[in-house]
């Protein structure tokens, strides 16, 4: 005969059972993402963790992955190596995360890779774009944005057929972003005939470029080109209308020239400056303008190519684990290994060629600041306005 309670405590246990089988069916899928969110960096790491959270909020929404939502793990790699490194180490061995999505600089991806590769748990770059992190043969690293040595395709077409300068000058950070971007585009202005005039490198967070501009003022090029981050570029274009150095055209290798900070930075000496870019809201993508616009509305202020990159790359890792076999870093691997995807950002296929690995190829674009605004003007199908060539002297500006 069985004891009065015991058919409530059986009642009691099954509801037990009940809701921990529940709970485990609605954990959420793990996700990891690095990015600097404090730091000289950080400008970037929100807007793109902005738009991580804009993706998720409508992946979830929809219903997530395999009736589960994703849960985004955060890290704040401050910018640095080692900081990056040790955070892709916790979330692989503390948080168990299945993949891990982000990547801003170059030097601090590069050491997440490493890890990633180590731990063989797959890793979707975003924006760190050193040629060499897609040169190793990692097969658990995929990029989604084009490398350094790409940044100015657009440009560089802008440059034979509109430009046609003879001689250039290239200032660069002596970040890994800023040797690979200088490097490639050095080399670019020798297959088209044009002549360095002077490259050097700078030691970032500099507070005067001016002994550096003057010696491009000497050079006298047609062309200046800087890869700067967002608080050198603003310095840089301030001190070069205080020095009144006037090259037919200011150009920007993306990274801090496309910000909206540039503007406030920079003021009224941003006027004109081109800037190469991986992406604007009049790319003839589905879903870039609708992109665009709510993330204006939902944060008050515009995104950019780096929004746009994380916006994708949570889509793109949503993806895989919808295709996955099982959610496991490796069946996740396989899954991304098959990427074949249409973004906001673009395509996104991860290819083999040259050195590269796991890298996806994407067209880029050729932006300049007008009246406060920035303005797609190359190529022409897509442009918003018309280039402003050559850009007007300091001493005709009002």
């Amino acid at each position: 005969m069985k004891r009065p309670g015991s058919v409530v405590w059986s009642v009691v246990c099954c509801l037990l059972l009940a809701c921990s089988v529940s709970a485990r069916a609605a954990e959420g899928i793990k996700v990891g993402v690095v990015l600097p969110l404090t730091g000289t960096e950080a400008q970037f790491g929100e807007i793109e963790w902005n738009s991580f959270q804009l993706a998720l909020d409508e992946i979830n929404g929809a219903g997530g992955i395999k009736g589960k939502p994703i849960e985004l793990v955060k890290e704040d790699d401050t910018g640095k190596p080692d900081v990056g490194r040790s955070a892709m180490e916790k979330l692989i061995t503390q948080d168990k995360v299945v993949v891990v999505g982000g990547g801003y600089s170059s030097s601090v991806t590069f050491a997440m890779a490493a890890v990633a590769q180590q731990r063989q748990v797959p890793f979707v770059v975003n924006t760190g774009s050193d040629d060499k992190i897609t040169e190793q043969k990692w097969n658990y690293v995929f990029r989604l944005n084009p490398p350094a040595s790409e940044y100015p395709k657009a440009l560089n077409s802008f440059l034979g057929e509109v430009v046609k300068p003879q001689t250039v000058a290239i200032l660069y950070e002596k970040s890994n972003f800023g040797q690979s971007s200088s490097k490639s585009f050095a080399a670019q202005c020798e297959k088209m005939g044009l002549k360095v005039v002077l490259k050097e490198g700078y030691d970032s967070g500099a507070v005067d470029f001016k002994p550096l501009l003057i010696k491009v003022k000497a050079a006298n090029p047609d062309l200046l080109y800087m890869v700067s981050y967002l608080m050198d570029a603003g310095l840089l274009m301030r001190q070069s209308k205080e020095l009144d150095i006037n090259p037919r055209l200011f150009v920007g290798g993306g990274a801090g020239f496309t910000l909206p900070g540039f503007y406030d930075n920079a003021g009224k000496a941003a006027d004109y400056v081109f800037s190469a870019t991986l992406w604007t809201e009049t790319v003839p993508y589905p879903g870039a303008k609708a992109y665009f616009d709510k993330y204006q509305k939902k944060y008050g202020h515009p995104t950019e190519y780096h929004g746009a990159e994380a916006y994708a790359c949570m889509y793109v890792i949503a993806d895989a684990l919808k295709r996955a076999k099982e959610l496991t870093p490796a069946a996740v691997q396989e899954a991304l290994v098959h990427t074949d995807v249409m973004t906001a950002f673009g395509p996104v296929k991860f290819v083999s060629y040259d050195k590269k690995t796991q890298q996806n190829k994407l067209p880029t674009y050729l932006v300049q600041w007008q009246g406060g605004k920035l303005e797609t003007v190359w190529p022409k199908e897509i442009a918003t306005k018309p280039a402003v060539y050559p850009v007007p002297k300091w001493s005709e500006r009002k």
